[in-house]
């Protein structure tokens, strides 16, 4: 029989963020940050990121131009089960490793420092050009809304680049001074997505006084890539994926909010799959509306391949403004998470050293909040997107889709080192409390040749007038991923080389050795729990 000692008894039961912390303790961090957030709050952020409000509009015309109907209605439900894969893949991770550093920790716990190295840059230039995406399409669907009640407005480029910059400065301000705010947002943000699509789906259904037929849906193709319609299937297609790729990306937030997530190991993993799940439906029925409401695709190839296009052909003004009003209301929303996981990333990333001016970066203030890691994230997510100032002549936004391309490049190259790692470490890897057991082997290989095949297409040229040798070329057309992310890898391999190596360690332990007979790094219960 059991005994008890009434007086210590209280004391010795902790509270479940006391086990949070406990466990945080053993991966070799205090628990610095504030643990508020609960698992829907986790799991809010990473669907509010991914957001088919943002991406399911922003990048609609990539696909509508590269494969039409047949990349937007097969493409999206292929795509998103290799991305679902992938999910499954790093949930796993994160129920071993609940860390703010989230991927780049596991790489180096995983592997050796050079691995944690290349992932945290990679998935750090991945979150500056996602939150530089979102908030440039943010700005880019209010200024169509401005245009829309104000006919007479002059929003060219460098208005939608000043709307931009107030864009990110307020989502800037909002994760320094809202605290509070934050995880009630996002909370909100999910309401907002999925009562949002819902609205506008009704739309898309009432609102036009025709609609395509089920056969132009799912076979209609269309090239207006410039290129020939003889690599349509593997060159023009495959491009048109970047709408489902880019759309369900950063669902890593999930991982760089765990150690301000209550029971990380299990909620984090759940908010990170599931994250996908929903939205992988949610952004079909949106994505099938709007192909049965294009009935009108003259006016979408002249708009080229533009949703509000779609939207003005399709709808009267007043529907056309509902919708654009609750995708740029989505957006917004969108944007503030992705500062909130852009920050808690290069916060742990310079609190182990693997930034310059790391002191500077892994400040927190009395509220607990990285607020330099903002401010720098929110400026070099600007920087990067200076080319959009320039258009190019075939008048689409080649520079956006440039900083959509560094996003799921750098963010899935990140993903891919801490895969291929647990992979290779096979059953020697402790899991967490979620797992995927044996099936880890082949998922873990989808995931490994899903993301090299993907990383591949995104550094191609999206037009004819991006290739160098031919006669319209013109440098406004060029698709800049490559000298992107490419010129971050030659630098960072250039920087390992020359000294880094020398004093990058990975992780670093900020708080004393466990004692004995605690929980090595990455224990926990090998339980089949992928539910």
């Amino acid at each position: 029989m059991a005994t008890t000692v009434p007086d210590e008894a209280p004391q010795a039961a902790p509270e479940p963020h006391d086990a949070d912390a406990e466990r945080l303790a053993q991966l070799g961090y205090k628990q610095e940050l504030s643990r508020t957030w609960s698992g829907f709050s986790n799991f809010a952020i990473s669907f509010s990121i991914i957001s088919i409000l943002s991406g399911c509009f922003t990048t609609f015309g990539q696909a509508w131009n590269n494969g039409g109907p047949v990349a937007i209605a097969w493409g999206w439900p292929i795509i998103s089960l290799f991305i679902l894969v992938i999910g499954f893949c790093m949930a796993e991770l994160v129920s071993a490793y609940p860390t703010a550093g989230g991927i780049y920790w596991w790489a180096a716990k995983l592997g050796r420092p050079v691995h944690g190295w290349f992932t945290g840059w990679l998935n750090l230039i991945g979150l500056i050009a996602v939150t530089a995406s979102v908030d440039y399409g943010c700005a880019t669907f209010l200024n169509i809304l401005i245009k829309m009640y104000a006919p007479g407005w002059d929003g060219d480029l460098n208005t939608v680049f000043l709307l931009f910059l107030g864009i990110l400065a307020l989502h800037a301000v909002i994760n320094i001074f809202g605290h509070g705010l934050i995880a009630m947002l996002q909370n909100i943000s999910v309401y907002w997505h999925v009562f949002g699509v819902a609205a506008v789906v009704l739309i898309l259904v009432f609102g036009p006084d025709s609609h395509q037929d089920a056969g132009f849906v799912f076979t209609e193709q269309i090239n207006n890539s410039g290129f020939g319609d003889g690599i349509y299937w593997f060159y023009v297609l495959p491009l048109g994926f970047l709408l489902t790729q880019y759309t369900i990306t950063g669902f890593d937030a999930c991982a760089h909010v765990s150690e301000e997530t209550k029971d990380a190991s299990v909620s984090a993993a759940k908010g990170l799959w599931r994250s996908i799940f929903y939205s992988a439906i949610g952004g079909w029925i949106l994505l099938l509306a709007f192909l049965f409401a294009a009935d009108d695709v003259e006016a979408v190839n002249e708009g080229a391949g533009a949703i509000d296009a779609l939207l003005t052909s399709a709808l009267s003004s007043e529907l056309a403004k509902a919708v654009v009003l609750i995708s740029v209301a989505g957006q917004f929303l969108c944007g503030m998470s992705c500062v909130t996981s852009l920050s808690r990333m290069g916060y742990a990333f310079s609190r182990d050293g693997g930034i310059p001016g790391s002191r500077i970066w892994a400040r927190v203030d009395a509220n607990r909040t990285p607020v330099n890691a903002v401010l720098g994230g929110c400026t070099v997510a600007a920087l990067i997107t200076l080319p959009a100032l320039y258009k190019s002549s075939t008048g689409a936004p080649t520079a956006f889709y440039a900083v959509t391309s560094v996003a799921v490049i750098g963010l899935y190259l990140a993903f891919l080192i801490p895969i291929w790692l647990r992979l290779r470490q096979g059953e020697a890897f402790q899991t967490g409390p979620w797992n995927l057991g044996a099936r880890y082997k082949w998922m873990c290989w989808v995931a490994v040749v899903e993301i090299a095949v993907i990383s591949v297409y995104f550094v191609m040229p999206f037009t004819p007038s991006a290739i160098p040798w031919n006669d319209d070329f013109e440098w406004t057309s060029v698709n800049y991923a490559p000298i992107a992310v490419g010129g971050v890898l030659l630098a960072i391999t250039a920087w390992w080389y020359l000294g880094a190596r020398t004093w990058f360690t990975g992780p670093r332990r900020n708080i004393d050795e466990p004692a004995a007979g605690e929980p090595a790094v990455g224990a926990g219960e090998k339980t089949a729990a992928a539910d």
